[in-house]
């Protein structure tokens, strides 16, 4: 691997390591050859969702200026141009090994540019539609690099557990996001608790919020029930690092529980000792255990 090939996958493992702290974990328990591909497509996304959302002070038209000239630039890579970029080389690496969907990538750059302009979401329906662009194709990416048995009956739990990870980061976030002028929560769904989007502006957990929150719980908690299925079809050799990152996602959910919901009196968080545990744990599991998922 020459040096310009080595200092994008550094350059998106820092990415991974400084920004993904969980699933950064999860991905020290794959094999040492797999964890560069899961960096890079990692970097892949997070850099994006930077220039969106890193640069918010800066007018729409210029993010998505610099979102369009990033996305042109991975093009002009996948046709075996010459890219001048930190990490693309990288991405583009891994695509080739593996052979990966190109279309997953593009979807994915839509739904960023989706962000520029935004700002909130009708119904569930709608929100699905948006996350399967931001969240179901990074699952789908995924999938080839981590292996399965089955790849056709794996796709839609990889693609569900995408749901349920970036559901829980829209939990979580509700707080961050409205600093960004966003409300991922569907407006369906505060209608039906009596919740406006100036109440959670205010930041206060009143009881029609918390009664919200315990319902997307809910909802996400459906997505990882439909997710489990194809951890147990992953290779044995990933399948540590995909429980790891199932228990500690969920954990945050748990996390916000027992903070009675409240998700404005600070950014819900699994403890160190915890995450250690969770990771010993999977790598004691045998492979093909089926997962738990919480009630």
């Amino acid at each position: 691997m020459d040096i310009d090939l080595a200092a994008a996958y550094e350059r998106c493992r820092e990415l991974h390591k400084r920004h993904g702290r969980t699933y950064y974990l999860a991905t020290r328990l794959l094999p040492a050859w797999k964890r560069r591909h899961v960096h890079a497509l990692y970097g892949f996304t997070r850099y994006a969702d930077e220039i969106v959302d890193q640069t918010w002070e800066l007018p729409a038209i210029e993010r998505a200026a610099r979102l369009t000239e990033w996305s042109e630039a991975f093009v002009a890579g996948l046709r075996g141009e010459p890219v001048d970029d930190p990490l693309l080389p990288a991405v583009l690496h891994t695509i080739a090994v593996f052979d990966l969907e190109v279309d997953d990538f593009a979807t994915f750059l839509r739904c960023m540019a989706m962000d520029l302009t935004e700002t909130s979401y009708g119904t569930y329906d709608d929100l699905l539609d948006y996350m399967e662009g931001s969240a179901a194709v990074i699952g789908t990416m995924m999938l080839p690099i981590l292996g399965s048995s089955d790849p056709a009956a794996a796709r839609e739990p990889a693609r569900q557990l995408g749901f349920a990870f970036q559901l829980t980061n829209f939990i979580r976030d509700v707080a961050e996001d409205l600093e960004r002028g966003r409300v991922y929560l569907p407006e369906s769904h505060l209608g039906r608790f009596g919740v406006t989007r100036d109440d959670l502006a205010r930041g206060v957990a009143t009881p029609e919020i918390k009664e919200l929150i315990r319902y997307e719980i809910g909802v996400a908690r459906e997505h990882y029930a439909a997710a489990a299925p194809g951890i147990v079809m992953l290779e044995p050799a990933s399948q540590a690092c995909m429980r790891t990152a199932f228990a500690l996602y969920g954990g945050i959910l748990e996390e916000i529980e027992a903070n009675d919901y409240d998700v404005f009196s600070g950014r819900a968080t699994v403890p160190n000792r915890r995450r250690a545990a969770v990771a010993v744990r999977s790598l004691l599991t045998r492979a093909g255990t089926p997962v738990r998922v919480a009630a």
